[in-house]
This record gives C-alpha cells, structure tokens and sequence, in this order.
C-alpha cells in the first residue's frame, strides 16, 4: 500500500507539472502565431577589420617593444599620407572607390529553405555593388528538392546579370542542387577533398501495397487525369505509371544538363552527368571547377587590396518564440528532477 501511495503521488505531481507546462507553451505559440510575418535584419561583419586585428595581435606576441613602436609609428604615418591623399581626390574630385569584396554563406538543406536570406543579402549587395566589386559565395550543400534549388541558382543569376564577378567557393561539399548553385559563379574554387558534382537526379518512394493486402486493409485513391498520381506509397503501382515516373526523372535530369552546360559549356557533359561526385582535385581535372584553394585563402588574399565584408541576413526570434522554445525544453528536465527526487523501487 505504502510503495501505491508513493508511486500515486509521484505520477500525480508529474501530470500536474507537465500539464501546466503544455498550458504555458500552448499559450505562448498561439501568441506567437498572432504576432504575424517575422521580419529579418541584415548583419554587417567587416571581415577586413577581423583580419587587421588577428595580424596585429600575433604581431604582438612576436615583435619586441622596440619593434612595436617602430611599426606603430610607420602605421601613422601610412594613415596620415592615405588621409591627405584621400583629402586630396575630394578636393579635385576624383575619388577611387576601395574595392569590396561581399561574402555571403549558403548552408542548404533539402528543400533549400535558406533561400529565403539568401534572396535578401543578395538584393542588399545589388543595391550598393558595382561591377569592380566582386560577390564570394561560400556554399555547402548536398542538394536536395529541384525547385528549391533552382530559385536559389536564380538568385544567384541575378549577380551575373549584373555584371558584378561571383566567385563560389566548396570547402566540404555541393553536389546535385549544390553543383547546380555553384556552377552559376565565374570561378568556382574548391578544398582538395571537397565533394563535387553529382548531377543526376533521384527519387525513392517506399510502397506499402502488400503489407496492407496482407492485413486486409483496402487502399483507394482518386484522381482526375491520367498522371495526376505516377506512383503511390499505399496502393499498387503499375508499370505504366512507373515508366510516367521515370519519364519525368529523365525530363528533369535533361534540364539540369542544360542548365549547366549554359553556365559551364567548356564541360564534357556527357562524362560529369552520370550522378557521380568527385573530389576537389579530380574535379579540377575534369572541369567541375577552377582552382583548389579554401575559402579562407582566397579571403586572406582578397583582404590585401579589399575591403572584405561579410552580408548576413538574420529573422531573430521574438520574446513569444525564445520562451516557448526554453519551457518546452524544461519539460524533459523537470520530469527527470522529479523522477530522481521521487524514484521508486519495488521492494
């Protein structure tokens, strides 16, 4: 009776407790809701800076107190003579723009959500961007739904059609809807073992037509058109809409060959769109890309004679959604704190 009453008190406090928490959280996500169309803003990092700054303070540690005070005074006064020259082309009105270098990063998913900030980084550089500027794009992305990954090639088109230079730059990987972005650029770049290429296309559909005949189970679809559905998880697939399917696949893997032989027509692509990938370097063998270089080498360099600056669009959760997210997580701890206070062993 004694371990009842102690196992009925526990499961008791639990409920209660998880009870309230749903309460919170159901309220806090209809709030949420209410509060309409989240809206983003863009972050500005001047990576020029971080880099001035890291070479400054390694300096630090390797030059003598001599020798720091020599190159702070060389430093001066190199930025005394850059702002009497600066002063000067005001004067005289012939003012040279620095030359800027726009860093953006792609990390895609499946269905390419991310071209959602990518759309507005981009129009960000178009407004400011000349074509003496250039756009580095570091990408990484397996690929994934054909749609999501032809608006996010479309956007990047959209620098090119500026006539502004895109550089893509592959430290891990763009294969299939990733290759499709990538081969927009100018020059593409590429670590040595970075995954590349993949063109090809695929589809897999799990079919569960026999484990429902199996248990008696009747499946029915309805449709209007003879392709409205090619093939189906629940019912059974026929031949004829498996061969529609197929079709489709091929049309579709047709259009990324075209579309890459467009943006790259120095390509063999009868030899790179077999679906395989490759690396880096066998990749620059084939023409799949330009160079091998990180992109944290080719910012390096850039930064010698640009101004290197990073564009990042940020949507930042609301009070609503950080609070919802942390209570939710609280349920996990609290039944696990009430689990050890209260545990019970049967005796």
């Amino acid at each position: 009776m004694e371990f009842l009453y102690e196992y009925g008190l526990f499961f008791a406090k639990t409920i209660t407790f998880v009870l309230a928490i749903i309460a919170i959280v159901a309220v806090i996500a209809s709030s949420a809701i209410k509060q309409g169309t989240k809206k983003g803003e863009l972050e500005i990092t001047d990576l020029s800076e971080h880099f001035d700054d890291v070479e400054h303070e390694v300096m630090q540690h390797l030059l003598t107190k001599e020798q720091i005070k020599q190159k702070e005074k060389e430093e001066k006064k190199q930025a005394k003579e850059t702002a009497k020259a600066d002063k000067k082309s005001v004067k005289s009105g012939e003012v040279e723009q620095e030359t800027r270098v726009f860093v953006l990063d792609f990390k895609g998913s499946i269905d390419a959500k991310e071209v959602f900030s990518l759309r507005e980084e981009i129009t960000a550089v178009l407004a400011v961007a000349t074509p003496k500027d250039e756009v580095f794009v570091r990408l990484e992305s397996g690929g994934g739904m054909v749609h999501g990954y032809g608006l996010a090639s479309s956007q990047l088109d959209r620098i090119r059609q500026h006539n502004i230079p895109l550089t893509v730059s592959v430290d891990k990987v763009a294969a299939s809807g990733g290759y499709m972005m990538a081969c927009v650029a100018n020059k593409i770049i590429s670590a040595p073992f970075a995954i590349v290429g993949s063109i090809g296309v695929i589809a897999q559909v799990p079919n569960f037509n026999k484990l429902l005949k199996k248990n008696d189970i009747d499946y029915e679809q309805f449709t209007a058109g003879e392709f409205k559905r090619t093939v189906t998880m629940f019912g059974e697939n026929t031949d004829k809409g498996r061969e529609k399917f197929n079709e489709e696949l091929e049309e579709t893997h047709q259009l990324f060959k075209g579309f890459v032989s467009d943006h790259r027509p120095s390509l063999e692509i009868g030899k790179v769109a077999t679906g395989e990938h490759w690396f880096g370097i066998k990749a620059k063998e084939l023409g799949l890309v330009d160079d091998i270089q990180t992109s944290d080498d080719y910012l390096q360099l850039a930064n010698k004679s640009n101004k290197v600056i990073s564009i990042k669009y940020v949507v930042k959760k609301g009070l609503a959604e950080k609070f919802s997210k942390a209570a939710s997580m609280s349920v996990d701890r609290i039944f696990s704190n009430l689990w050890q206070k209260n545990r019970i062993f049967p005796s």
